[in-house]
């Protein structure tokens, strides 16, 4: 039997077991227990009128690389549905969407509950970011004449040599992709080598996404704490990482005795357990999402536990540290802390945005350290010249200017798909 029948006849049987498997993430926070009823097809609200444009980013980082096209798109007229497959990813989208623009959580990837979302929803053309690609939500669209285009398109060698492992599953699904604007010349080989026929290059749509928003009382309250504190913040960090955030810190604070250590996980659930990596240190903390007062003069180490807040991190902290570079997975998106002028470190593991460090590096806005006692060197250094620190944050920002326009030439390569759809009577 042919791999993707066996996949949808599975997808179709076990259907029935998603709710309590819904319910179960729900519990453990991580599904809206309000929306459930989204992910198994079921739409939260009406259809708007008029053409539809469906944009789809797995989780946080695919969301927010959309926002250049929702806006655009708006300013066109043109309805827009947004669908995450995270409550995480809904909650930061929340409030950055314009007028306009309807979030909704994707189904899942059963054929039943894929048929009864582009039933009610009926968008004239999918654009999914990076490398989303669920066999029974690319078969619904092509039986619906859809066209799925790839934008900000990008695939890990890995998975590039998962899927080639399977040829003849990798050409069918890829084969149904209309268009697949690739963020460079590396990823466009990987999917043309996967079977996709129509490929361009474009460039990274996170180079045009807009900076987090910063709330102004926040920030206020927030600088007003710190006064002239020296800050450093370990962002994004995954599980060993926060270790090494705060043996540098001991190591810094020797020598700068009233630093303030930010660390942001990527995941906030696992706040507790970093305060409890803090105490074992015997560093007085805080936790953000637990405390509404903002740091004390004694507080070490601040705990950003919470979502949609890099911004006001961000806005200040001096230097930062990109975390998943000591972890394995191939590192984190440096373009936010570049945007706001921080100067950024980052271990040896950054290969899933090997050039947009490469770029950092070069131009001197990001340095690439080996361990805590690198990354306490380096920060240490450049917290101690706040001079260092404005002209390494410049250099950050300038890159990420130059590297901008990708939402232009993405909006230009759709022109076609758009013009059509709005011949359709």
């Amino acid at each position: 039997m042919p791999l993707l029948l066996l996949y949808r006849l599975a997808a179709f049987a076990l259907a029935p077991l998603a709710q309590p498997l819904l319910l179960w993430r729900a519990r453990s926070g991580k599904e809206d227990p309000a929306r459930l009823g989204e992910r198994r097809g079921c739409a939260g609200m009406a259809r708007p009128e008029g053409r539809l444009v469906w944009l789809h980013g797995a989780s946080v980082g695919e969301g927010l690389s959309l926002l250049p096209l929702i806006d655009r798109l708006v300013r066109q007229g043109v309805e827009v549905l947004v669908t995450s497959g995270t409550s995480a990813a809904a909650l930061v989208l929340r409030d950055r969407l314009p007028a306009g623009a309807t979030h909704q959580f994707a189904p899942l990837d059963a054929p039943q509950f894929v048929a009864r979302f582009l039933d009610h929803w009926r968008p004239e053309i999918a654009l999914f970011a990076e490398s989303e690609i669920w066999p029974n939500m690319l078969g619904g669209l092509a039986k619906r004449e859809i066209p799925l285009v790839l934008v900000n398109a990008r695939i890990s060698e890995t998975s590039s040599e998962r899927w080639r492992k399977a040829p003849s599953v990798a050409v069918k699904l890829f084969g149904q992709i209309a268009l697949c604007l690739a963020q460079d010349a590396e990823n466009a080989e990987r999917f043309r080598n996967l079977g996709v026929r129509r490929v361009e290059v474009v460039g990274n749509l996170k180079f045009d996404a807009p900076a987090p928003p910063v709330d102004p009382l926040k920030l206020a309250t927030l600088q007003g704490a710190l006064a002239t504190r020296p800050v450093f913040a370990a962002v994004s960090t995954h599980a060993g990482e926060e270790a090494l955030a705060l043996d540098a810190h001991v190591a810094m604070a020797r020598a700068l005795p009233e630093l303030l250590t930010v660390i942001a996980p990527r995941h906030p659930e696992r706040g507790a357990e970093i305060v409890k990596l803090a105490a074992e240190r015997r560093l007085r903390t805080l936790r953000r999402s637990e405390e509404s007062a903002p740091p004390a003069n004694d507080t070490e180490i601040y705990v950003a536990d919470t979502l949609g807040e890099l911004g006001l991190v961000f806005r200040t902290a001096g230097v930062v540290f990109m975390g998943r570079s000591f972890h394995p997975g191939g590192g984190h998106n440096p373009i936010e802390p570049a945007r706001f002028g921080c100067a950024i470190l980052h271990g040896p593991n950054v290969g899933d945005f090997a050039e947009i460090y490469a770029a950092l590096d070069d131009a001197k806005g990001a340095h690439r350290v080996e361990d805590a006692a690198g990354i306490a060197r380096a920060a240490q250094a450049l917290l101690s010249q706040p001079s260092r620190v404005r002209k390494m944050g410049r250099a950050a920002t300038e890159v990420v200017g130059r590297l901008s326009g990708a939402a232009a030439q993405t909006m230009t390569a759709l022109a076609p798909y758009l013009a059509r759809e709005s011949e359709t009577p």
